[in-house]
Parts: structure tokens; sequence; C-alpha cells
């Protein structure tokens, strides 16, 4: 059996660590024991828990203290750890980053520009991304906000079947936001890059 662990509770109750209590630092008259294969040995005093960890040099663990008794495993604490600690680390270079493009457009925008801002869009969906659409208004613009939103009304439905509407439209100021994410399904064709955020100007 190993040295004890860090105490999950002081002599007073309170927290110390957020660490199980493991071997002599579980102060309890008995215990419900559950073996190395995740066998169930029953309720068994301490002491004895204690005993069947050191003959089988293992670590008695804590991993239910507010049941009762509280359950305690036998089991190998520093590999516990260490295992833990490597799928932890796997699990975050795994995950895929969230990355927010934006895009700009004018309310006015001829159909040219509009179909090349779209295919930059989709192109972003297709890598996994969020967009962030930014319709921007000038002057007299600004009285006629039905522009922007049917603009972007109609920008949703051209790239429904990549991504959807994740915030609807709104008025930010001069401009109309609206963000579009890619539906989950979709499987992203990514290239490392080191920013997250990647701006795409006007015309």
């Amino acid at each position: 059996m190993r040295p004890a662990g860090t105490n999950r509770q002081n002599d007073q109750g309170g927290p110390i660590s957020s660490e199980p209590r493991i071997n002599d630092r579980i102060r309890v008259p008995e215990v419900r024991l559950v073996g190395p294969e995740g066998e169930q040995v029953g309720i068994v005093p301490i002491g004895k828990a204690l005993e069947l960890a050191l003959e089988s040099d293992l670590d008695l663990v804590e991993v239910a203290p507010m049941a009762r008794p509280p359950v305690c495993k036998l089991m190998d604490y520093g590999k516990f750890k260490y295992e833990s600690a490597q799928k932890a680390r796997e699990a975050r270079r795994n995950q895929a980053l969230t990355v927010i493009k934006e895009m700009k457009l004018r309310p006015k925008i001829d159909s040219h520009d509009y179909e090349t801002k779209k295919g930059h869009v989709e192109r972003f969906l297709k890598q996994g991304d969020k967009v962030k659409i930014t319709i921007m208004f000038r002057g007299r613009e600004q009285s006629r906000p039905e522009l922007g939103f049917r603009l972007l009304q109609r920008l949703a439905d051209d790239i429904s079947e990549l991504g959807f509407v994740e915030s609807s439209p709104k008025q930010d100021g001069r401009n109309m936001i609206m963000v579009v994410a890619p539906h989950r399904s979709s499987k992203p064709t990514r290239v490392p890059r080191e920013s997250t955020t990647e701006t795409a100007g006007t015309e």
C-alpha cells in the first residue's frame, strides 16, 4: 500500500482538496468495498479494507464519499491519475477549435458580389467554422433595415444545406448581425491555423 494521499476533508470536515481520500486518510468505521476489477466485495470494516489493499499492493481509494457507508475501490491510484491526465490531454487535442469568421456585406450588394460572398460563407461552414454575417448600413440606408433583414434571410436560405442560423438577425448600431453555424453532422475539412478569427471585407 502506498503513502496516503491528499485528504478531501480536514479534521473539521472542511474541504481542502478535490482529490479523493486514500488509504489511512479514510477515517470511517466501515466502507462498501469494490475490488480492482469492479467486483463487489461488500461492506467491510476499514481495517479489513486497508489490509486487503496492503496484501494486493494497491491503494484504497474513496470513490463515493457521500454514500452510507462510503464506497471505496482497490486500485493503483498513481497509475489511475496518470492515465486520467493522459486521457484529458488527448481529449483537449482532439477537441475541435471553435472558429468564428466574419463576412461583411452591403444591403444593396450586386448579384456577382453576393455569389462571391456566399461562396466564402459556404467554404467557412464546410471547414466547420461559424460565420458572423454583418450587413453595414450607410447614410440613408439606415432607415431601411428591412433591406438587410431580407438579405440575411436570403443568405440563410441559400446556405441551409451546410449550416443554420444560430443567432437571428439583430440591429447593432449601424450594422445588422446574424451568426450561422455548420450542421453538427458536417465533417469539417480544415488545415491548422494560428488565428481563431478571420474577417472577409466588403467589396
